[in-house]
C-alpha cells in the first residue's frame, strides 16, 4: 500500500521483503531515503538503521521509520519518525519534507 502511495506519488521505489535483503539492496545501489518498519523478518529494522548509519556510503541517506511499536525512540537516529496507524498520504508528505531538507531532524 505504501509502496503504490509512493509510485503514484512520482517515487521510483524499491522494497526488501526483510532487512537482510534491504541492507543488500541499499549497499548495491543507494536510495535517495529508506523508509524503514523496526519489525522486519531476519534482521530488525533497528539493526537495519544502526548498519546504514555505520558506513560512510550509506551514513547520509534520511530514513523515515514507520512503526507500530511502542517506546521511545529519542535515541533512533531517523530522519523521521511515524507512529502507525499511517496514511499513505501522510507518508508521501513525510518522504517529500525529508528529500527537501535533506538528512536530519525533520519531525517525530
Amino acid at each position: 500500500m505504501f509502496g503504490q502511495a509512493l509510485l503514484m506519488a512520482g517515487f521510483d521505489v524499491r522494497e526488501a521483503r526483510g532487512g537482510f535483503e534491504a541492507l543488500q539492496k541499499v549497499d548495491s545501489d543507494p536510495p535517495d531515503i529508506v523508509v524503514l518498519d523496526l519489525i522486519l523478518p531476519g534482521i530488525d529494522g533497528f539493526t537495519v538503521q544502526t548498519e546504514l548509519a555505520a558506513h560512510v556510503h550509506t551514513r547520509s541517506i534520511p530514513i523515515v521509520v514507520v512503526t507500530g511499536t511502542m517506546g521511545d525512540f529519542d535515541d533512533l537516529d531517523v530522519a523521521c519518525l511515524l507512529r502507525k496507524p499511517v496514511t499513505p498520504d501522510s507518508l508521501v508528505e513525510a518522504v517529500k519534507k525529508c528529500l527537501a531538507s535533506g538528512a536530519g531532524s525533520v519531525g517525530r
